[in-house]
């Protein structure tokens, strides 16, 4: 038996999206959505946040997706996909919007959606191209997919998978497994340990504020977006790592997934002891 049940807008892609806008960026996202009410409250809270959603299609024969998250009394998550509408992307569709992958400044991927539309839009977009590889692959990714990412975000399970490695992840084996992959910057996220930095051949270790996590969903996804942001700000990959860990941090002070998303203001609110 479980408590209450709790309805929020989310999405891997939409989380990140609006962290990036509430952080202030300007953002457009690229995606399906579903033919219903889910797929109605999702564009709404998206536009709420001033996101473009231009290219944001809607599908008459998919729901929505939707995810079902269970948070234990510590705030951990364990989450169950139904990617409905999402699993209709296509490169086609990525096309259709290939003025808005030119002129962007970053370009933010996930994998919710197939892989043939996370790959056109990795080799069609004018600027940098992150990659935060989540869900988890089943399998390592293409290397011509990540010859065309610029930074590449996985938690230490998916840098595993990516690699092909079978067992536990500590710090000094991820930045050892890191330097196996052709993207230039790889950013491996550890939870309430910060993160790890592998780029230019060094290996930078960003500690976490310490909080009492709420709720650690979205807390990833907020992380991306952080990251986003710094980098459109000329941030270097290690600054941004530093702010983007300060804005996960802060995310898992509140419950939800884009309610608990904050501004920068709310960034430093949420961090005081």
């Amino acid at each position: 038996m479980g408590g209450d049940l709790h309805r929020y807008p989310g999405g891997k892609g939409a989380n990140q999206a609006v962290a990036a806008a509430r952080l202030g960026r300007k953002v457009a996202m690229i995606g399906r959505l579903g033919d219903d009410e889910g797929g109605s409250i999702l564009r709404a809270a998206l536009e709420a946040d001033g996101v473009d959603t231009s290219h944001l299609l809607t599908t008459a024969e998919s729901p929505n997706g939707v995810a079902l998250i269970a948070v234990d009394s510590g705030g951990d998550n364990a989450i169950v996909v139904s990617p409905g509408a999402n699993a209709r992307l296509s490169p086609r569709d990525v096309a259709a919007a290939g003025p808005i992958l030119a002129a962007a400044a970053v370009t933010l991927l996930q994998l919710e959606v197939p892989l043939a539309a996370v790959a056109a839009a990795a080799a069609a977009a004018g600027g940098t191209v992150v990659l935060n590889p989540a869900p988890a692959p089943s399998e390592p990714l293409p290397d011509s997919l990540l010859r065309n990412v610029d930074v590449l975000v996985p938690n230490q399970t998916e840098l595993a998978t990516l690699t092909g490695h079978h067992g536990p992840v500590d710090a000094v084996l991820a930045a050892e497994l890191a330097t196996r992959l052709p993207s230039p910057a790889v950013v491996i996220t550890l939870g309430a340990e910060g993160a790890l930095v592998v780029a230019d051949g060094k290996t930078t270790h960003v500690a976490a504020p310490v909080v009492e996590p709420v709720d650690t969903t979205a807390a990833g996804d907020s992380f991306c977006g952080a990251l986003a942001d710094a980098l459109v700000r000329g941030a270097t990959i290690v600054e941004a790592a530093e702010w983007a860990v300060r804005v996960g941090a802060a995310t898992t002070r509140r419950s939800g997934a884009q309610p608990s998303l904050p501004t920068p203001a709310e960034v430093e609110a949420l961090l005081r002891p």
